[in-house]
């Protein structure tokens, strides 16, 4: 009988028919969608000369927003292994981004796969799997024209990679703040890295720009879902889910944005330069703050930051003030990299 209730009571959340400002809201993101997508293969222009990845390019040394490129160990490097450890870095975010969006793709059909007919939130998830998909071959396009074999994530993370997306179907909630945990470091370094302004090597510029432009949608859709449901959970569920959600952003972020031991290895990178990258510095550790402002903001807006959650944002080291707007510059930050 108990598991009859819940049943219907987990079905019933998912029938937003009720909630007009909801289904407007997936209705405008769905037709953002059809009016406004890219493809990578005829949005890139692989095969044009200014696109070919070539020895000695220095557009593919590190801009100093990223944590290794304003360090004073990499730029007293020679320029050509400046350039390797570029390219490198880059085509392994890439990688990493890639694989988690599979993950991501595999989720939205599992609980696209039981959302009632007529629900918006279907339509929307499919545009987004569809997106994905784009983002992925693009990726990897990248990967393989750069030529570095890269591995992505960490290997624990690789092999439980398949069982991930199982829990979106009957825990939805704390597979799209999982959803968040792996979209809001890509995006944020990305954006990032565009607003510096720095000379970048076509490749490179054109996936950010894209994979920024569609990415805005799919986090919009990931915060309206979450302020929808989360405020309408039971007091013991929301206080447990406010104790996962910073420690499931800090554990995802080290994943997609702290480089693979083979990294270090092939460029023989001093252990104390790892520690002081991640996180050691104050300017380290205000970068890996600084991502999560987003997040904040949302814990802040759907009660999930109770004196408990506070703390444990704290342990885990990315608390700090929540972002005013969604996608609100870290202005200090920008103008330091500058």
């Amino acid at each position: 009988m108990a598991r009859t209730r819940m049943v219907r009571r987990w079905r019933r959340n998912m029938d937003v028919s009720d909630d007009a400002q909801y289904v407007d809201t997936l209705t405008t993101l769905s037709e953002g969608s059809v009016r406004r997508n890219f493809n990578p293969y005829t949005d890139i222009d692989w095969d044009s000369p200014e696109f070919a990845v070539v020895d000695n390019d220095a557009r593919w040394v590190l801009p100093s927003t990223d944590p290794l490129g304003r360090h004073p160990w990499y730029q007293a490097q020679p320029l050509e292994k400046q350039i390797a450890i570029g390219m490198w870095r880059q085509a392994n975010v890439a990688k990493v981004g890639l694989q988690f969006e599979i993950i991501l793709i595999r989720g939205l059909t599992n609980y696209a796969f039981w959302v009632p007919n007529g629900s918006p939130e279907y339509r929307y998830c499919l545009h987004e799997s569809v997106e994905e998909c784009n983002h992925t071959l693009m990726f990897q396009e990248m990967v393989n024209r750069i030529g570095a074999d890269v591995p992505g994530m960490p290997r624990m993370l690789r092999w439980v990679a398949p069982l991930i997306p199982l829990v979106a179907g009957p825990l939805p909630i704390p597979f799209f703040f999982g959803v968040l945990a792996g979209e809001e470091p890509i995006d944020h370094t990305q954006k990032n890295i565009l607003r510096e302004g720095k000379a970048l090597h076509p490749i490179m510029e054109r996936v950010m720009a894209i994979h920024v432009a569609e990415e805005a949608r799919h986090i919009s859709f990931a915060h309206e879902y979450l302020q929808k449901r989360v405020p309408h959970l039971k007091a013991r569920q929301r206080f447990w889910l406010s104790l996962y959600v910073p420690v499931v952003m800090r554990r995802l972020c080290k994943a997609i944005v702290v480089p693979p031991k083979a990294f270090w290895k092939e460029f023989d990178i001093p252990r104390s330069v790892r520690k002081e990258l991640f996180f050691g510095s104050p300017e380290s550790k205000q970068w890996l703050r600084d991502m999560f402002g987003d997040v904040r903001m949302l814990c802040h807006e759907t009660g999930l930051m109770n004196p408990f959650a506070k703390l444990m944002w704290r342990l885990c080291r990315i608390d700090g003030q929540p972002s005013r707007y969604r996608s609100e510059p870290a202005r200090q930050h920008v103008v330091s990299a500058a």
